[in-house]
């Protein structure tokens, strides 16, 4: 193992108190479950939390804000097993929201490599935003000039149009172009004195950190137009940048993953060098998993926990492969001292695990049956190879692998096929059903998210509360334009007189056209006037809160980032409609509410 210099509670630790001293407030690191956005399964980047703030509102700690936040990406799970992709990542952020603007974003972010992190600057390059006539936008030559000022030239800037244009996150928002930052990472050999795309597409320069510039916004036509708040955002990833630091070609090298692939090491009596694919695959999803149960997503077939699920039973698979049953748990607890900065829930996440091993080991009997049945036939159609993938979670390899002892084979190419029709359905499926989420803040989406406060104020008025209960609670939202998803803590189903009496009171709180005003006050303040929230045990004393007030208090009083109507008024010709209820779990109900036009 390499010796390093970095590790990532070094770079951490550094990074924070850079931008600290540089009149930067930490933020908390958000839930992986995105609160506000139903435009994404889980937290991808550390901006996601705080698109309201992007889009003009006031965040209570300020303009310039700094954090580190963990992440989850699935597009590139089947590409997990390589030496650089990851499943789950933390990335670090910082922000300026309408305060500094291109100048100094791309000052501090070079004097932190620079100066904090001690890279020479002989080893690093930059790309700049190349322009494009279809969206409107020439090229970055300001940022060019910046650069230049910091001693960069030419020679070491390339311009990129695509890769080099951020957002926006859904189907509307902030957006703009990015310059990225580059390092060299061979130690053994110089770095070119002119870039090239050679040098790009080689892996010898590695992209540490990206610096979008948010100066615009995708309005509904589709329309590139200038914003009125200008942004910063900084996004640079933890791993990558350890590994780039330390000059590991593998990432999986560095030190958050040196122990989980040491007891997976351990377990199987095999060597790393010799087992990577499977030791990488392992470690990543299961660490992956760690953190999705930690954060209240556990196996299922739907949505998120369909991820955990495929998580599990594809690091079961790889298990078998090196030879070693029921280990999950074993691996979960070296993640946990791993990452000892964050507070797991261990018992629940054992538990999870150990059922899902159960599981899959029962589904595996049946699966390998199946497949030993179609191995009768020379070939396994590639539909075939995908129903059972689909339907019983057995991971193609293993299907392959069967095959081939039983002289068969797989049509990898039909599978292929059939595999991107269920991704192009699924993506399909996605937008149509996240189509305008709440991150574009239309004018249905803001008056359906009202209308979820206005539902939780009358369920707390009229409502029998749970027993040992003070008070009916959020438990989870998905708005759209057309209709709201809400879950709230109830252990039975509403009645028809129940549901009708709550659908009458809304509707006669919408009638009186009320003002919404929104204040802010530190947690024991909200908590005095009886605000509602679910979210404050992650709030410290000091933090300055967002609160929603309904009708001077007497309709509703809750704690939320936004976006809202400014008075009832804007909902009126509307009467609020519950067309749909069902339970999600013990104690949870869930219901879909539309507002329908008079």
């Amino acid at each position: 193992m390499v010796k390093q210099e970095w590790t990532r509670e070094k770079l951490i630790k550094a990074y924070i108190e850079f931008f600290k001293k540089n009149g930067h407030k930490q933020i908390e690191n958000a839930s992986l479950i995105p609160k506000n956005d139903p435009t994404v399964l889980f937290t991808t980047a550390g901006m996601h939390p705080l698109v309201p703030y992007l889009l003009g509102q006031p965040h209570t700690l300020g303009k310039r804000l700094v954090n580190v936040q963990k992440c989850i990406r699935t597009g590139d799970i089947d590409s997990v097993g390589d030496t650089t992709h990851h499943t789950f990542f933390e990335m670090l952020g910082n922000w300026s929201l309408g305060d500094y603007w291109k100048e100094e974003a791309i000052r501090l972010t070079y004097k932190f490599y620079t100066e904090v992190l001690k890279i020479p600057k002989s080893h690093l390059a930059v790309t700049i935003f190349g322009g494009d006539d279809s969206r409107g936008v020439g090229t970055d030559n300001e940022s060019r000039k910046i650069w230049n000022s910091l001693g960069v030239s030419d020679d070491r800037i390339m311009e990129l149009k695509d890769d080099n244009w951020w957002g926006p996150a859904g189907a509307t928002g902030p957006c703009g172009p990015s310059t990225e930052i580059f390092y060299w990472k061979q130690k053994n050999k110089s770095p070119p004195k002119k870039l090239d795309h050679k040098d790009f597409n080689d892996g010898n320069w590695v992209e540490i950190g990206n610096d979008v510039l948010m100066e615009f916004l995708k309005d509904k036509n589709g329309k590139i137009v200038p914003a009125k708040q200008k942004n910063i955002d900084f996004g640079g990833g933890v791993e990558r940048t350890i590994a780039a630091l330390n000059g590991l070609e593998d990432n999986y090298l560095a030190d958050m993953w040196k122990p989980i692939i040491e007891e997976i090491e351990s377990l199987s009596e095999k060597k790393y060098d010799s087992h990577k694919k499977e030791m990488r695959i392992i470690s990543d999803h299961l660490k992956a998993v760690a953190f999705i149960i930690n954060d209240g997503i556990t196996p299922s077939n739907t949505e998120q926990g369909y991820v955990v699920r495929r998580l599990i039973r594809r690091a079961i698979w790889q298990g078998k492969k090196l030879g070693v049953e029921s280990f999950t748990q074993k691996i979960a607890k070296v993640i946990f001292k791993t990452y000892q900065d964050y507070k797991f829930d261990k018992e629940k996440i054992l538990l999870e695990l150990e059922k899902e091993e159960e599981k899959f080991n029962k589904t595996l009997d049946s699966g390998i049956r199946l497949i030993e049945n179609l191995c009768k036939s020379k070939e396994i159609s590639g539909k075939d190879a995908f129903l059972l993938y689909q339907s019983h979670g057995i991971p193609v390899e293993m299907i392959n692998e069967i095959a081939s002892e039983k002289l068969s084979h797989v049509n990898m190419d039909d599978y292929k096929k059939e595999y991107a029709k269920h991704q192009e359905l699924s993506r399909t499926a996605t937008e149509g059903k996240f189509k305008s989420g709440l991150a574009d803040h239309s004018v249905e989406t803001t008056r359906l998210h009202t209308a979820t406060h206005l539902f939780l104020a009358a369920v707390n008025k009229l409502l029998e509360k749970p027993a040992g209960k003070k008070e009916i609670l959020q438990r989870g939202s998905n708005i759209t334009a057309e209709r709201a998803r809400f879950d709230f803590t109830y252990d039975r189903k509403l009645t028809e007189e129940e549901v009708k009496e709550i659908e009458e009171l809304i509707n006669s709180w919408i009638t009186t056209g009320s003002k919404v005003e929104r204040k802010e006050m530190n947690l024991e303040e909200a908590r005095k006037m009886g605000a509602m929230g679910i979210f404050e045990e992650k709030y410290k004393k000091s933090d300055v809160l967002s609160v929603y007030i309904i009708g001077e208090g007497k309709i509703s009083k809750e704690l939320c980032t936004g976006p809202h109507v400014n008075t009832l008024k804007e909902m009126q010709g509307y009467k609020l409609k519950i067309f749909s209820q069902e339970s999600v779990g013990s104690g949870v109900r869930r219901v879909k509410i539309r507002l329908e036009k008079e």
